[in-house]
């Protein structure tokens, strides 16, 4: 089920990027961090990346991030990135989601690494994609883009309020 959930989130940022012209995607001008929808999508997905790569070696490292330039800069490159992780997430769908897993960050204190299961390294990086999704509404927002879908960028258990009568 969560490979299901993973692919249908990261298919709401192919159909959000088909949509933006490359100025949108990599604007800076959104205080206060300035950072591109681009380099939301680079960010999401190497999060991602380390996951799937760290499984062959039964070892996951989140500081060893690929940060490829070209995502945050080529909308098709990106897509066909989130493509090849939605391919690479779908043969995970009978995988064993309780093998146990360490991951290695930093936390703010230093490299750590704490055990995991595949389970919850993949809902990490789910919660993580819908988290900057949610920056990536707050920044076309703020460039007077509509996003027509009203769950991007919202995680399933907020509540949401429903739309007043006048």
């Amino acid at each position: 089920m969560i490979t299901e959930a993973i692919n249908e989130n990261l298919e709401k940022a192919v159909t959000l990027l088909q949509t933006l012209d490359k100025k949108i995607y990599t604007d800076t001008s959104t205080p206060p961090y300035h950072s591109s929808i681009g380099g939301h999508v680079r960010h999401l997905l190497d999060v991602f990346d380390c996951a799937i790569k760290g499984l062959p070696h039964k070892e996951i490292n989140l500081i060893c991030r690929n940060r490829d330039i070209r995502i945050e800069t080529d909308k098709q490159f990106a897509i066909e990135n989130i493509q090849r992780i939605q391919a690479e997430i779908e043969n995970l769908k009978n995988a064993d989601l309780n093998v146990i897993l360490p991951v290695t960050d930093d936390h703010g204190k230093g490299q750590q690494t704490i055990n995991y299961t595949l389970g919850a390294i993949l809902g990490q990086a789910q919660s993580h994609a819908i988290h900057h999704y949610a920056i990536i509404g707050y920044i076309l927002n703020h460039l007077n883009v509509e996003v027509t879908d009203k769950t991007f960028g919202y995680n399933p258990t907020t509540p949401r309020q429903e739309a007043q009568a006048s």
